[in-house]
């Protein structure tokens, strides 16, 4: 048994800080994108991963496979380009941004898979 993980309902402390979460505008965002790509059959599945310095969407092709992307908000960006990223499996940054939007209008997914 994880001794590590916590179950928080209705949390009236704000333990958990909304900062540390995709914000519902940004979270939109991703979702609307991740029903396009699913309806075109080039996404299957995501999962979250949320840590102290950033928190990750990360889609697959299939449920058994490593993550094809990654697109992460940083908290602490060492500069603005660096608060949204798209990331391949091993981490490299394949693309940044200041804005989530533009970051992901303006990716041509079907190239990053080549």
């Amino acid at each position: 048994m994880n001794r590590n993980l916590k179950l928080v309902i209705n949390n009236i402390d704000k333990q958990i800080e909304d900062k540390h979460f995709f914000e519902k505008d940004e979270l939109k965002i991703i979702l609307d994108l991740y029903a396009k790509m699913v309806s075109e059959g080039s996404w299957k599945d995501y999962g979250l991963s949320i840590s102290s310095k950033q928190v990750g969407f990360s889609v697959f092709k299939n449920t058994a496979e490593n993550a094809l992307y990654r697109i992460c908000k940083n908290f602490r960006p060492k500069n603005k380009n660096l608060k949204y990223s798209i990331t391949d499996i091993n981490g490299k940054i394949l693309k940044n941004s200041f804005d989530l939007n533009l970051l992901l209008r303006n990716t041509n997914w079907k190239k990053l898979q080549k």
